[in-house]
């Protein structure tokens, strides 16, 4: 069964990756509207990445030796494939996908911090 602790390290992980996906819309209205803004925007992009694929690890940590439900980790792993092409499309200045998927991501960030954070329809206990 999953110890609270290992929920908290899950909790924290999506958490910080709302947050950092909140962070590149406003870093993506600085690219907009200052001449530094795209800096801040590539920056927040690297910090995303990292948290997605930390929200990642974290998953499967609380999955493996915790034996809670392997779900978060198809949400986890779906949304670093996805943080993955988000960062292509960056890349490749495909702003009429980069920008509508950075709002899809965001939507299904707070979605799943909603989840989490209520423990109901998420579970990461053995019964799951």
């Amino acid at each position: 069964m999953s110890t609270p602790t290992n929920l908290r390290f899950l909790r924290i992980a999506i958490t910080l990756q709302t947050l950092a996906v909140f962070v590149q819309a406003i870093t993506a209205g600085l690219l907009l509207s200052l001449p530094g803004g795209g800096a801040l925007h590539s920056a927040g992009a690297y910090a995303t990445f990292v948290v997605t694929l930390l929200h990642l690890v974290v998953s499967i940590l609380v999955w493996r030796p915790g034996g809670g439900s392997p779900r978060p980790i198809w949400y986890a792993a779906g949304f670093f494939v996805v943080t993955s092409a988000q960062i292509a499309l960056g890349i490749a200045h495909v702003k009429t996908l980069h920008v509508p998927l950075g709002v899809l991501m965001f939507g299904m960030s707070v979605i799943q911090l909603g989840r989490i954070w209520d423990g109901r329809r998420t579970r990461v206990d053995a019964t799951a």
